[in-house]
């Protein structure tokens, strides 16, 4: 009967591993274009798990390359909720909002990344930067501008603007981009990886530019994150008490357990 431990360890795990993610969540609330996390349970074979198989497991956190660990135990599955937040105006010219899918493409020293965070600014050579001083790409690399208000049409194209400022359509037609923003969209989204601050990194072969019509940019505006704040907070109560309801039944099976050994002795 080491099975009721093991499965009890496991799932107390798992709500621990739970909370973790609502706890980011909630931290994130506020921080734009930020997609929530969700933790997901993988079904396991209760008859092949015993109670230090799961014990081992866990202090060795031997996960296979796949995100699959080794047999006789499944760690619960985290992955991003991608659906997109809302959007706020913010009247700035370098605020910039996807309301379509994809991503802003950005060079890091590790290499590209990917985010949806568009509060960038120009930094001291004159270019396009997240607020970490990451270069936003354009289609022929990193984005030079002479002015602090540029125009961005919906295209992403993006103009220096004139004295007094434009709109899109008359920047459009009255000069030439200077650039247009990258968009790009991940073939594969489960093989996309945080790697903080607000980024996100993906193998090359699933990185996909998008067609200029897909793209939906609207300049002045930030994307809100996808936090609902009182869902997480219902969830998180939810998680805490079926952290303690496995609990006492690990404990209701210890005392059992014991009791039964008790028995034997005296009968011996």
């Amino acid at each position: 009967m080491q099975e009721v431990l093991a499965l009890s360890l496991q799932s107390m795990q798992q709500d621990m591993q739970r909370l973790d993610r609502i706890g980011v969540n909630l931290a994130n609330a506020l921080t734009p274009g930020f997609k929530r996390e969700v933790v997901a349970t993988q079904a396991v074979d209760a008859g092949a798990m015993s109670f230090a198989g799961v014990v081992d497991r866990l202090n060795a956190r031997q996960v296979s390359q796949s995100g699959v660990a080794p047999a006789m135990f499944a760690p619960s599955l985290v992955r991003p909720d991608l659906r997109p937040g809302t959007l706020k105006s913010t009247g700035q010219s370098l605020d910039v909002a996807l309301a379509s899918s994809g991503y802003f493409e950005v060079a890091t020293e590790t290499g590209p990344a990917y985010t949806r965070q568009g509060n960038f600014h120009v930094d001291a050579r004159g270019r396009l930067v997240t607020a970490q001083g990451h270069p936003v790409m354009g289609k022929g690399g990193e984005i030079f501008l002479k002015s602090a208000t540029p125009v961005i049409d919906a295209a992403g194209n993006v103009y220096d603007a004139q004295p007094g400022g434009s709109s899109p359509a008359d920047a459009s037609n009255t000069q030439q981009a200077v650039a247009q923003i990258k968009i790009v969209e991940f073939e594969d989204k489960a093989a996309a990886q945080r790697i903080g601050d607000g980024l996100t990194s993906v193998g090359s072969d699933s990185v996909l530019a998008m067609k200029d019509a897909d793209v939906q940019l609207k300049q002045g505006y930030l994307e809100n994150s996808n936090v609902n704040a009182m869902q997480e907070m219902v969830q998180m109560i939810q998680t805490m008490r079926h952290f303690e309801s496995v609990q006492k039944i690990a404990l209701g099976y210890d005392e059992m357990t014991g009791q039964a050994i008790r028995k034997l002795g005296e009968l011996s």
